[in-house]
C-alpha cells in the first residue's frame, strides 16, 4: 500500500498530542534538507569533520537552497581547520560549490558572513568588500570573483579541466589586495593557494599562470595587430599549451561577463576567438607567415582609382551586422555600426582631419586601418599613391549622417576651411559637462617588442569627443606615419594602440618612439 511520506509525522503528533516533527531528507554526509533550507543533520559533529563546512555549502548550492544560519553559526564556531594540504574531498566540494551557477552567492555570503570563507582562504580577506579602481567594474572585488566563478560555470563543458576554470575564477584578481600589479601578484598568491588546497606542483602552475596572464587575450585582441605574427607568438609563449589557452579563453569571456556590460560584446568576442585560434594553429605547430600585403577589393580599388583621378577624398559606409552565436537565441544581431571606406590622395593630416570629422558629427571609432595603396600602372603615370582608410563606426545616438555630408566636410578639413577645434569647442560650451571626479592623467607608453613592423604606441586616457583628433594631431606633428591602431573604450576610458613607422615604413628607434610618447603624454594632459 502507497501511503505519503507525511502521513506518519502526522499521525505521530495526532496520538502523541506534540507538535509535527518537520521531514529532513539527506544532501549529503552530516547535511539535510528541513523546512526549505540546509541544516546540519543530528549525528554531525563539526568538530571531528573539518570538511563538514565545505561539504555542506557545496550540497546547499547544488539544491538551490540557502544554508541555515543557524548551522553556519554552528559550523563557525565549532569547525575545525583543514589541514595542509586539504584533502582531496575539500577541494572537491570547492570546485563543486564554484560550479553551482547562480545560488552559489548566496550560499557564498552565508559562509563569508561568519568569518568561514577567510578562515578557508586567508588571502580573501584583503579582497573582501574590497572596491575596484576602474569603473567599469558593477561590483566589488570579492562579488566579481563570484559572480566570475557563476559565469565559468556555465562555461565548464568547454574546457577539459573545469575544476582550474574554476578556481582560476575565484582567484584571478585575488592580486588586488596587494600593491603593484594585481596580475603579477595574484600569481604568487594563486600558486601558494593551489597548492595548499591540494593541487598538485603542475595543476599550480597551470592555475598561476590564468591569473598572471588573465587579461592577455582581450588585450591583445583589442589592441594588437593580429595579422602581425609577432602578436600571436608573444600569446602562444606566454600560454605555453593548448590546454591553458582553452582554459584562458574561457576565463577571459567568464571575467568579462562578471565586469558589466562595457567590457564584453560579440564584437569583443570574435576578436579573442580569432586570437584563440592563431594561437592555437601556432601551438600546433603550424607557423604563421610574415604578414603580405593585403590586396585590395574591387570597392576599395574603385574608391582609389576614383580619389586619384578627382583629386579629393572619395568614401563609401556599409553596414554591417554581428551574425548571432549558434548557442544563442537567435534575434536581431548586435550592430557592428559601419564599415568606413575612404581614399584619399596620400597627403599629410589625413588621420587627424577623418577623426576631427567623424567627432563633429558623433561617430565613435572602434577598429580603424590606414595603409597607402600604389595605384596599377595604366591608372597612373608612375608614382601616384593614395590612402586607404579601413575604418568601423558607430553613431553615439541617432542616425548615421550621409556619404555625402561626410565627404563634405573631410574636404573641407582636409583644405583647412573646417575648424574641428572650433566645433568640438563650441560643443563642449553648449553642453557643459556636470562637475565629477578628476579623472587620472593621460598615460603614453611604447610597447616593447610588440611587432616586428611597427612600433606600438599605446594611449591610456579618459574617453571623449575628438580625442582621436588631438591623438591624430600630435602624431602628425611628430612625424610619423599610422599604419593601423586599435581603439577600444571600456566605461569612460579609452585603450587605444597606434602602429607607427618612419616615412620610410620602418619601426622607429627606441629613442624616437620614446620621445614621440612623451610628447604624446604632454600633448593630451594640456588642459
Amino acid at each position: 500500500m502507497l501511503r505519503s511520506r507525511a502521513v506518519r509525522p502526522r499521525l505521530r503528533a495526532m496520538l502523541g498530542g506534540g507538535k509535527q516533527v518537520a521531514e529532513r531528507s539527506p544532501l549529503a554526509e552530516g547535511v539535510v534538507e528541513q523546512d526549505g533550507e540546509v541544516v546540519l543533520a543530528r549525528a554531525a559533529r563539526p568538530e571531528r569533520d573539518p570538511v563538514l563546512a565545505l561539504r555542506a555549502a557545496a550540497a546547499a548550492a547544488q539544491a538551490g537552497l540557502p544554508l541555515s544560519p543557524y548551522a553556519v553559526r554552528r559550523l563557525a564556531a565549532a569547525a575545525r581547520p583543514l589541514p595542509t594540504p586539504w584533502p582531496a574531498e575539500a577541494r572537491e566540494d570547492l570546485v563543486t560549490l564554484l560550479g553551482s551557477g547562480r545560488p552559489t552567492v548566496e550560499v557564498w555570503e552565508a559562509l563569508e558572513a561568519e568569518g568561514l570563507i577567510s578562515r578557508l582562504l586567508p588571502d580573501w580577506e584583503r579582497v573582501r568588500c574590497r572596491p575596484q579602481r576602474n569603473a567599469v567594474h558593477i561590483w566589488t572585488v570579492d562579488r566579481h570573483l563570484i559572480e566570475t566563478a557563476v559565469r565559468a560555470a556555465a562555461l565548464t563543458r568547454r574546457v577539459h579541466r573545469p575544476d582550474l576554470l574554476l578556481v582560476g575564477a575565484l582567484l584571478h584578481d585575488i592580486g588586488k589586495g596587494w600593491p603593484g600589479d594585481h596580475s603579477v601578484a595574484g600569481e604568487i598568491i594563486a600558486k601558494d593557494v593551489a597548492g595548499r588546497i591540494g593541487f598538485d606542483a603542475e595543476d599550480a602552475a597551470v592555475l598561476a599562470t590564468l591569473v598572471r596572464h588573465h587579461l592577455l587575450l582581450i588585450d591583445t585582441a583589442t589592441r594588437r595587430d593580429l595579422d602581425d605574427p609577432a602578436t600571436v607568438r608573444s600569446v602562444a609563449d606566454a600560454v605555453g599549451t593548448q590546454g591553458t589557452l582553452e582554459l584562458l579563453h574561457a576565463l577571459t569571456e567568464a571575467d568579462a561577463l562578471a565586469t558589466g556590460p562595457a567590457a564584453w560584446s560579440s564584437w569583443r568576442g570574435s576578436l579573442v576567438a580569432d586570437l584563440v585560434r592563431r594561437v592555437g594553429a601556432l601551438l600546433a605547430g603550424d607557423l604563421p607567415d610574415e604578414p603580405a600585403p593585403t590586396a585590395p577589393t574591387a570597392e576599395q580599388e574603385r574608391l582609389a582609382i576614383e580619389a586619384f583621378r578627382t583629386g579629393g577624398p572619395v568614401l563609401a559606409l556599409r553596414a554591417r551586422s554581428e551574425p548571432v552565436p549558434a548557442e544563442e537565441t537567435p534575434g536581431a544581431p548586435e550592430p557592428l555600426g559601419v564599415e568606413l571606406l575612404i581614399a584619399v590622395p596620400d597627403q599629410s593630416a589625413v588621420l587627424p582631419a577623418v577623426a576631427g570629422v567623424l567627432a563633429v558629427h558623433r561617430l565613435t571609432v572602434r577598429t580603424a586601418e590606414l595603409r597607402t595603396l600604389r595605384l596599377p600602372q595604366d591608372v597612373n603615370d608612375g608614382d601616384g599613391s593614395v590612402l586607404l582608410l579601413d575604418w568601423r563606426v558607430a553613431a553615439e545616438y541617432g542616425s548615421l549622417p550621409e556619404a555625402a555630408r561626410l565627404r563634405a566636410d573631410l574636404v573641407r578639413a582636409l583644405d583647412g576651411s573646417l575648424d574641428i577645434q572650433g566645433r568640438l569647442a563650441e560643443r563642449d560650451a553648449a553642453y557643459p559637462r556636470r562637475r565629477g571626479l578628476l579623472a587620472p592623467p593621460p598615460r603614453v607608453t611604447v610597447a616593447p617588442a610588440a611587432s616586428h613592423h611597427a612600433t606600438v604606441i599605446e594611449v591610456r586616457a579618459q574617453d571623449g569627443p575628438g580625442l582621436l583628433h588631438r591623438i591624430g594631431m600630435a602624431l602628425e606633428k611628430a612625424g610619423v606615419r599610422v599604419r593601423s591602431m586599435h581603439v577600444s573604450t571600456l566605461g569612460a576610458n579609452a585603450v587605444d594602440a597606434f602602429y607607427v613607422t618612419t616615412g620610410a615604413g620602418e619601426p622607429l628607434p627606441e629613442q624616437d618612439a620614446g620621445s614621440v610618447a612623451r610628447v604624446l603624454e604632454e600633448t593630451l594632459r594640456a588642459p
